[in-house]
């Protein structure tokens, strides 16, 4: 793999993982693509585009961003050191969900937020960020200039991602920057589609390996391990 990351993906089976993979065409418990539903009033071509961003990542919530392993370090270590911070870890129950725009994207947030669930995001961040090689200095650059606050700024170049911890939001993206008419219409298919599933709680019981391939292929679960033994 050419990065890997931290995330919370659903429980395979869940409602919710089966239209997370459904709906993005890609299921990344088992790296493999998934024939989709058609969508009223919106063209398969279209619905490619709107979920292209996300469906390169899987269905997920970020808890500690995509890097690539430092010299010296192996997938082996990371592992060690992630199943250890697993166990030290408890799980969270995240309440439920409500869909939300974030600025041009569609994602699924949690209606309340959680202080336990800031805290696990947090320790990911830092008790791992051994494991993180440093971002080549034009992808930082490039980063740089999205109009950071100066605290982002600073966690950019601390911890290689501007919105970690006070800075983080945890989500599930459902879609790529849209237009807002776009933005109307997946809102108005989707609100139906989800009312039944967010009527569930949701609980963070383990942490998600994501692996990524590189070449512009969608990245896949490597492993998945329980919170405090759950």
């Amino acid at each position: 793999m050419e990065r890997y990351a931290i995330y919370f993906a659903p429980q395979a089976g869940s409602a919710l993982a089966e239209f997370g993979a459904n709906w993005l065409g890609w299921d990344a418990e088992v790296g493999q693509s998934v024939t989709r539903n058609p969508v009223p009033g919106i063209a398969a071509e279209e619905l490619d585009r709107f979920t292209q961003a996300p469906r390169r990542y899987g269905f997920h919530g970020t808890l500690k961003p995509p890097f690539r392993l430092a010299e010296g370090t192996s997938f082996e270590d990371l592992q060690a050191a992630a199943v250890q911070l697993a166990h030290r870890l408890s799980p969270v129950d995240m309440g439920r969900f409500r869909m939300k725009r974030l600025g041009g994207f569609l994602a699924l947030v949690p209606q309340e937020k959680s202080v336990e669930l800031q805290g696990l995001a947090a320790r990911c961040v830092t008790e791992l960020d051994h494991f993180r090689a440093p971002a080549p200095p034009d992808e930082t650059a490039r980063r740089r200039k999205r109009g950071l606050s100066p605290r982002q700024d600073d966690y950019l170049l601390k911890w290689g991602y501007p919105y970690v911890l006070e800075e983080f939001r945890f989500h599930l993206t459902l879609t790529g920057s849209l237009e807002e008419s776009d933005l109307a219409r997946v809102e108005d298919h989707l609100a139906g589609v989800l009312d039944p599933i967010l009527r569930e709680t949701v609980s963070l019981s383990d942490l998600c390996i994501f692996g990524d391939p590189g070449d512009g292929q969608s990245c896949r679960i490597v492993q998945r391990i329980s919170v405090g033994g759950a």
